[in-house]
């Protein structure tokens, strides 16, 4: 395992810390603790008591991540080899400026439901941009390369590849309605709607594999830890919703419920990662009916 690889792992672990941190903010009604920004209190490091320490440890989180992107773009514009990675690197490094940007805005405009959304929306994206960098310079995903010569067809109607993008779309939508849920930008209706869609196509996902890639391995661990996970994100999300009504007359959020918000959202992050590597994997372990001319190997190819 090289060194880029582990940087890239810990950095994508760190993401989603970045994740966990922002839910805390949001789950302890922490969102306007600190009203300044980009300082708090007018100071870099304010007493952190109270809602400041989720709100300002938050950004602390946050600036820490940043840091570790650049020092990852820097790493792969030294060392690699593929432009694309290269790229993909940087977009990793406008999205996480943005986000810093849209969370500045959330503070100084008194949390808007559009900008608190975008914000929570691109660190999910963003987060999957750091996990694909660690699956591509990771020693597995080039040996696999290697060794791609007989891709099984990717036959049907939706192909597999069709049906793994839907499902990321479905996904991000649903963690969109999630996010302006948790915001107060709508009531629940839409997120039960979008919790449906998401366990429908995922199932019909798992089912594809398994009816004509059984014999591969790798996509059906991946299609069984989708449904895995979404499974799990079920019985959170009623958990949450059980807790939230037992709770509602509670002056602040407690424990229970803000445990199970946080892992809500976590999971949620996690369920898009996994989606978009196995959306990888379907490509690149999969040819379409009418390609007689291999695609270049996006692990060797400049």
């Amino acid at each position: 395992m090289s060194g880029l690889h582990r940087f890239a792992l810990f950095t994508a672990a760190s993401t989603l810390c970045l994740i966990i941190a922002g839910a805390l903010v949001t789950s302890n009604d922490a969102g306007l603790s600190v009203p300044d920004w980009p300082l708090s209190y007018g100071q870099w490091m304010p007493e952190m008591v109270g809602g400041v320490f989720y709100e300002h440890g938050h950004r602390m989180i946050a600036s820490f991540v940043g840091f570790l992107t650049i020092i990852l773009n820097v790493w792969l514009w030294r060392s690699e080899s593929r432009s694309w990675v290269k790229k993909l690197g940087l977009a990793a490094f406008f999205a996480v400026v943005a986000q810093g940007v849209l969370g500045g805005l959330t503070v100084l405009y008194f949390l808007p439901t559009p900008i608190s959304v975008g914000h929570a929306c691109l660190a999910q994206l963003f987060f999957t941009m750091t996990v694909s960098i660690a699956l591509f310079t990771s020693p597995a995903w080039k040996r696999q390369a290697a060794e791609r010569a007989d891709r099984m067809l990717d036959e049907g109607s939706p192909t597999l590849r069709h049906l793994a993008l839907g499902a990321n779309l479905i996904i991000l939508t649903q963690l969109a309605l999630g996010a302006a849920f948790r915001h107060k930008g709508f009531g629940i209706e839409p997120h039960l709607i979008g919790a449906a869609a998401v366990a429908l196509i995922v199932i019909w996902v798992l089912a594809r594999v398994t009816s004509r890639f059984a014999s591969d391995r790798p996509l059906m661990r991946w299609a069984l830890l989708i449904n895995g996970l979404v499974m799990m994100q079920l019985a959170l999300g009623g958990a949450t919703f059980w807790v939230r009504a037992a709770t509602e007359s509670s002056p602040q959020p407690l424990l229970p419920m803000v445990a199970l918000t946080v892992a809500h959202v976590a999971v949620g992050a996690l369920i898009l990662a996994i989606s978009v590597l196995f959306t990888i994997q379907a490509h690149a372990r999969t040819r379409r009916p009418s390609n007689d001319v291999e695609q270049p190997d996006l692990a060797t190819s400049s």
